[in-house]
């Protein structure tokens, strides 16, 4: 009996077939107007096969695991020094996260897939990491002065741990886990809640928090399409701080209004491409139901103004969205652009995450030329052990490797639950 089918059994289901998880979760419906759904409701092409690069990504991960289900920041680059030499081999959250959502989106569930038992430990780790958590304040973790933490931002465990708990919430084996699962994550989507500023933001120290900023807005949207109950005016404002941050700019969609970014184009561009293309897969899952308010005799004036209101929105979003995307693709020949701070560390592997999710939504020729472009650059320094290295900041190989799994399988990333919207409105 060969290792995936062994690990299929002991997860209670049948091993899930390479490239089927992408179908798990509903397409958005198509909006009557392609321009007003920047790719949110493109038609889903089937995913290309797990590459050679990817299988000894996903293989040196799930070797790195800690006997509790979590992960560690791991070695880092000795020019990194050994200042946090004292707890690279401890737990921590934001990693762990990381590496769950690059074995998902590579085939692997908490119950079917080569490295289900790996997915399950990982998540009882984060859920146990929320339980132990006040209900108050915006962190979820007692470990300070990461990596993450320092670059990202002082919550980014947090952020992405609400990501992560959504994207679990229908993928448990058992009653009993799902509910904690879901209870977890209502915890701590209620902290991001209760703590959002009324600009939208959340304090957030660190050397480019604005991608922790707009992992916060992502992750609040993808609970949202999960039928998570979220607060539209907490989701309205991110939306807004995202588009603020994008508008008015000489080179528009490259440069933070704020800062926040290390004075890295790239950084900004990605986080506010993100948070509003999170925005807009959300918004696009409600907007055929805002134009039959609209269009209806018996809807009430009331309703009308408001559904044109919420409508306005949602389109000014996907307006801001478009211009953004045309602003990245047209620095996607600028070398300096891409390479980011000047050399590859996890900031740059995330800000390529985000971007590619957005362009691949969007398709066509420009996800084409991006996808080959980045792909190439990650094959080429992929260490031996099957490991990536940053050369700066975020060098650590935990987040480095799962987030280069994740930007080689962005066209596994699961699409917006459709519906689920609604339902969590009506609870």
């Amino acid at each position: 009996m060969n290792k995936q089918w062994t690990c299929a059994a002991a997860c209670g289901l049948g091993v899930l077939l390479a490239g089927s998880l992408w179908m798990q979760a509903e397409n958005p419906p198509a909006a009557k107007d392609p321009k007003s759904s920047p790719g949110a409701a493109a038609n889903r092409p089937s995913p290309k096969p797990l590459s050679g690069n990817v299988e000894r990504g996903l293989a040196w991960l799930a070797k790195n695991q800690l006997d509790n289900g979590a992960w560690a920041q791991g070695e880092e680059s000795s020019h990194m020094g050994s200042s946090l030499s004292g707890i690279k081999d401890t737990p921590n959250v934001a990693d762990t996260c990381m590496v769950v959502m690059a074995l998902f989106r590579s085939g692997n569930t908490p119950r079917a897939g080569e490295y289900c038992g790996q997915v399950l430990k990982g998540v009882k780790f984060i859920c146990a990491q929320v339980e132990e958590s006040d209900s108050t304040s915006l962190s979820i973790t007692s470990l300070k002065g990461t990596r993450t933490q320092m670059k990202l931002g002082t919550y980014i465990d947090t952020f992405m741990a609400a990501q992560v708990l959504a994207e679990m919430k229908d993928q448990m084996g058992d009653e009993a886990t799902a509910k904690r699962v879901e209870a977890a994550l209502a915890k701590v989507v209620k902290k991001i809640e209760a703590n959002q500023r009324q600009d939208g933001r959340w304090a957030n120290e660190g050397w480019a928090p604005t991608l922790a900023q707009a992992q916060a807005s992502k992750a609040l949207n993808i609970a949202a399409q999960k039928g998570m109950k979220v607060d539209e005016k907490v989701r309205e404002r991110a939306e807004s701080s995202a588009r603020a941050e994008f508008q008015g700019k000489a080179v528009r969609g490259v440069a933070a209004k704020s800062g926040g970014d290390a004075g890295v184009g790239l950084y900004s561009a990605g986080a506010q491409i993100a948070a509003m293309q999170g925005s807009e897969n959300t918004n696009a899952t409600e907007r055929e139901q805002l134009r039959k308010i609209i269009a209806s005799p018996s809807s009430q004036p009331a309703q009308v103004a408001m559904a044109k209101e919420k409508l306005d929105r949602y389109d000014a979003n996907a307006s801001d969205l478009r211009a953004a995307q045309s602003g990245v693709i047209a620095k996607m020949d600028d070398k300096q652009f891409m390479a980011g701070f000047g050399s590859n560390g996890g900031e740059e592997f995330l800000s390529y995450l985000n971007i590619g999710e957005s362009l691949f939504l969007k398709g066509g020729p420009d996800w084409e030329k991006w996808d080959k472009s980045i792909t190439g650059n990650l094959t080429r320094i992929q260490n031996q052990d099957g490991s990536w290295t940053g050369h700066h900041c975020i060098t650590g190989r935990t987040f480095c490797t799962a987030a280069a799994v994740m930007v080689l399988t962005i066209d596994r990333s699961p699409a917006p639950a459709a519906g689920k919207i609604q339902e969590a409105k009506n609870k």
